[in-house]
């Protein structure tokens, strides 16, 4: 199962898991990674949510949802998907 999803999110990993140089890699990274993922994604849909209830479908609420959903999203494919060095590289460190 897991390697379908990795193909499925391959353009995602792809991006990340680039590179032949040195990282640092943590294990609390990628929890943390995980975590981060969850909050994003849940930021999300507490403003869709607005947007849908509170405020009657206003279009501006799409932009921080966009940005929120697709930060959670990316955090969770590369925290539960990604090897060491795309965790690595999204924390920026060499």
């Amino acid at each position: 199962m897991k390697s379908l999803l990795r193909q499925v999110c391959a353009p995602v990993l792809t991006i990340f898991e680039s590179g032949d140089g040195d990282y640092a890699y943590k294990p609390s990274h990628r929890i943390v990674l995980i975590v981060m993922g969850c909050l994003f994604s849940g930021l999300a849909a507490m403003v869709v949510a607005l947007m849908l209830l509170g405020s009657g479908g206003d279009p501006g609420y799409a932009i921080p949802a966009l940005v929120f959903g697709g930060a959670g999203l990316v955090s969770l494919i590369v925290g539960t998907l990604g090897n060491d060095r795309a965790v690595a590289k999204i924390w920026g460190s060499r």
